[in-house]
């Protein structure tokens, strides 16, 4: 249940006939009275004696009868109340219970209340109600609606539980504007999956990701093929801006545009100034990119190897730093999924940009960002975007699937901060994130986990026995869950892979475990082979590295190997 208060107006007769008329689409139907202060009001839209000025001249006349000098500048109140999609179409009795549950709960008509205001809700499509009200009370006095916002929430929560509708979290103020009624109707007459509204939030949302000046932003809006104008002071200074789809045009064929502050409170020009302000953020060597002709500096899978460092320290942050400095990691956060989003192959992109789309809500709360706290992840997302789009195979898709996997256990940080901060809806968000980015590194890591599961399973006896003998020395906690799990055998490799390279396979072993908690992973094999080849600097690719089948020299074996332990354990499906 989703109520809205909208702005206060002065015309009552010009809502009336909105609200009974044929909407801006045609997307009104069968409009007509469910609930009024009066049993008696005037339905203009089943009785055909009738009329809009009827309605409107009984809602008015406590207004009409004050003093013109003692009448508020605006009168008319006007709350929507919205059913979730997978609701059930209530009837209009139980509407009307709901109507008058709301305006009770905003001020407007308390129960039992003879001299409160007058009021009527109209029902015009299964899914929603309109209330217009005049505020003046049949006493003279003025109603008393303070935080009648966030009353016809509480409200709405109660009547969820009632009803047995979808429990909707509270929201705080921080989210971006929802789509209105005639922009969702125009998108489906055309056939469009998203609002222009909606479309623009996104697209903007990607120009901004690791943007570091104005000029910038601007240039990647027009790259995408926005229009775009720029609000100007007399003094020359910048104020703001506003976009639109160059296909997106009223009825005068002209095109309609949103500002920044309309599509999401932080795409206001003054909140992305924020970004870059006093942070030093400007492109690295290596993503230093010529503009005018759009050249890249930075190879793809080197920027999401970067990319994956940040994003570890990102996780860090959230695990041990004060609010400001994490509020500043998820804005960026959500950043680097916009650029991810926007630089993946086609077999993860899907799943990547509803991440991105999802986790938008989590990066916003009323805790001020820290910036210049967040240069890490934004720069990770500078990089990716002028590393380009990257192959959904090699190096590229084995540094994609590597990355994926950190996001998402710094998404999964997000939803515990904002859990046991009580932001529901930035919880929520976070969740649902995270199950779009499982679904996505589903369909990257696998052809690369098979590979090194492979070249696992190849391993001579002495080497498998080796690798089970690193396992139980760094995590003895861990190790028989992780022997028993598919992702073993790929695991084994890569801790081959490791000694290869030079390190000390199990005290790398225990860093990779100590780092954070894996309770949340499906498998805590393939977490480590990532963290392991992030942080031993090995190829993400395995085929880029040799096979490891002999045994061991017998100086580097030592007492690593215990010829006791059983070398295979049965796999387990994940």
């Amino acid at each position: 249940m989703i109520p809205k208060v909208h702005d206060m107006g002065t015309d009552t007769r010009g809502l009336v006939a909105y609200l009974y008329g044929p909407g801006k689409a045609e997307e009104h139907i069968d409009p007509h009275l469910v609930a009024a202060w009066d049993r008696l009001a005037p339905d203009p839209g089943r009785d055909p004696e009738a009329t809009y000025g009827d309605l409107q001249r009984l809602l008015d006349q406590p207004v009409i009868a004050l003093p013109e000098s003692a009448r508020p500048a605006e009168h008319v109140w006007h709350l929507s109340v919205r059913a979730a999609p997978e609701d059930p179409i209530l009837t209009d009795e139980q509407w009307a219970d709901i109507a008058r549950r709301m305006v009770a709960a905003t001020g407007i008509a308390p129960e039992g209340d003879d001299a409160a205001c007058r009021w009527a809700a109209v029902r015009h499509a299964d899914d929603h109600i309109h209330i217009i009200a005049t505020v003046v009370r049949h006493d003279g006095r003025q109603a008393r609606i303070r935080q009648d916002g966030a009353r016809s929430q509480a409200e709405a929560r109660k009547i969820e539980v009632d009803y047995g509708l979808r429990r909707l979290n509270t929201g705080d103020g921080t989210a971006a504007k929802r789509p209105t009624s005639a922009e969702r109707h125009k998108a489906n007459r055309q056939g469009k999956e998203r609002t222009p509204r909606e479309e623009l939030r996104e697209t903007v949302r990607r120009a901004a990701a690791g943007v570091a000046s104005e000029q910038e932003f601007f240039d990647r809006l027009a790259a995408a093929g926005l229009l775009v104008r720029q609000r100007v002071a007399p003094s020359g200074d910048l104020l703001g801006y506003k976009v639109a789809l160059p296909d997106d045009r009223n009825e005068d064929q002209e095109p309609i545009y949103y500002s920044g502050s309309t599509l999401a409170p932080d795409l206001s020009l003054p909140r992305i100034r924020e970004r870059w302000a006093g942070n030093g953020s400007g492109p690295s060597p290596e993503a230093a990119a010529d503009r005018s002709s759009g050249l890249a500096r930075v190879n793809p899978s080197t920027a999401r190897r970067q990319a994956t460092t940040a994003v570890w320290q990102a996780v860090l942050v959230v695990d041990q730093s004060d609010d400001g400095q994490i509020a500043a990691q998820l804005a960026a956060a959500g950043e680097v999924l916009d650029a991810l989003a926007k630089t993946s192959a086609a077999h993860t992109r899907r799943e990547l940009r509803d991440a991105a789309w999802a986790f938008e809500r989590a990066s916003r709360s009323h805790i001020r960002a820290e910036r210049g706290h967040d240069r890490g992840l934004r720069q990770a997302a500078r990089d990716l975007v002028y590393g380009g789009p990257a192959l959904g195979r090699g190096e590229d898709g084995a540094t994609t699937a590597m990355l994926i996997d950190m996001v998402f256990f710094l998404v999964t940080a997000a939803a515990h901060w904002h859990g046991k901060k009580e932001h529901a809806q930035q919880a929520a968000a976070a969740r649902q994130a995270a199950e779009h980015l499982r679904a996505a590194y589903q369909a990257a890591a696998p052809m690369y986990l098979s590979v090194m599961h492979q070249r696992g399973r190849r391993l001579s006896q002495p080497l498998q026995r080796k690798q089970a003998a690193y396992l139980r020395q760094a995590v003895p906690e861990l190790a028989e869950q992780v022997l028993t799990e598919q992702g073993w055998y790929a695991l084994a490799a890569t801790l081959a892979d490791v000694e290869h390279a030079g390190h000390d396979p199990a005290a790398l072993l225990a860093e990779a475990a100590e780092r954070r908690e894996l309770d949340t992973a499906d498998s805590i094999s393939d977490v480590l082979v990532w963290r392991l080849r992030r942080m031993a600097d090995l190829p993400a690719d395995p085929s880029a590295m040799p096979e490891h089948t002999a045994t061991a020299p017998a100086a580097a074996r030592g007492a690593a190997q215990d010829p006791t332990h059983r070398t295979d354990r049965p796999a387990k499906s994940r």
